[in-house]
């Protein structure tokens, strides 16, 4: 049976293949993206030519996930045009490269903001109508540099990425009695078919630059290369996807907590495998294993 769906981020990268791919399996796809009458006007018209060609059900909607007002406005247009909302996919993020020192607070911040804060949004202005309806899915999209390798240049990414899954690790405890279910999808570093390093930002001030440059020339190119090298060819971006859609695609109660879709294998998977391991052991022990499911009335 088809849900309805809304995706943050969704006109690039891994939202856009996953709005096209969830469409495709027959669910009701709203991707979310901010600035649709602007710059991003030409993904609103690849959108809807995606869907008359293919004949499913992919709209779009405007979400700036830096605004609590667009994201309340967001989920009232979904609601209003398809009558439910049953999954709620984190997918906005935002990548910035460069020596750590360079980056003001400010800077960690406006990261931390989208990657982190526009999550909080969003669950804010879905998760009333989820909790009312006593099911759904909440399903994030983390990365495998919050367990596994994490070359340089790019800590404020990676930071906000942990923090993002630490967030998503206490929501799934708190809602699961609400017959929410929470799923963590955690993507290895796919250099290309995602836009990540081609849009990232850069640090606005430059003069702790050259320090860097003169120890560590050309790293951010060595650091994209050998990422690159490491995945084998075969292993396209749209894997993320296919992933998100086989997730979504699985009853209620037999979804998994995380799935790792990491071609060059960095280590996040054994990692987070025990970690994981640890937090069901630990909730188990004061008797809060009810946490680990949802089972919620309607569950």
């Amino acid at each position: 049976m088809g849900k309805t769906i809304v995706i943050t981020g969704a006109g690039s990268g891994f939202g856009a293949l996953a709005a096209r791919a969830l469409a495709d399996a027959g669910h009701t796809v709203y991707a979310a993206m901010r600035d649709t009458a602007g710059r991003n006007a030409s993904r609103v018209a690849e959108a809807e030519a995606y869907a008359a060609e293919h004949q499913v059900d992919l709209r779009t909607v405007e979400l700036d996930v830096l605004s609590q007002e667009s994201a309340d406005a967001a989920v009232a247009t979904v609601l209003s045009g398809a009558g439910a909302l049953d999954v709620v996919v984190h997918n906005a993020g935002h990548m910035v490269t460069g020596p750590t020192e360079a980056f003001t607070p400010e800077e960690l911040a406006a990261v931390y903001d989208t990657n982190v804060l526009g999550t909080q949004r969003v669950n804010r202005s879905a998760l009333p109508h989820l909790r009312a309806q006593e099911h759904g899915l909440v399903l994030w999209i983390g990365s495998t540099s919050t367990r596994g390798g994490t070359p340089p240049y790019l800590a404020p990414y990676f930071a906000a990425k942990a923090a993002m899954d630490a967030l998503a690790v206490s929501y799934a405890a708190e809602l699961a009695r609400f017959g929410i279910e929470t799923t963590i999808v955690v993507p290895g570093a796919f250099t290309s078919g995602t836009n990540h390093f081609a849009t990232g930002g850069h640090p606005a001030e430059q003069a702790v630059l050259p320090a860097y440059e003169e120890r560590y020339a050309g790293l951010m190119d060595q650091v994209a290369q050998r990422l690159a090298a490491l995945a084998p060819a075969d292993a396209p971006a749209s894997l993320v996807a296919d992933a998100i859609v086989e997730v979504v695609g699985s009853p209620l109660g037999e979804r998994p907590f995380r799935v790792h879709v990491d071609p060059a294998n960095d280590g996040s998977e054994e990692v987070s495998r025990v970690a994981d391991r640890i937090r069901a052991e630990f909730l188990t022990r004061i008797g809060l294993d009810d946490l680990l499911a949802p089972h919620g009335t309607a569950a």
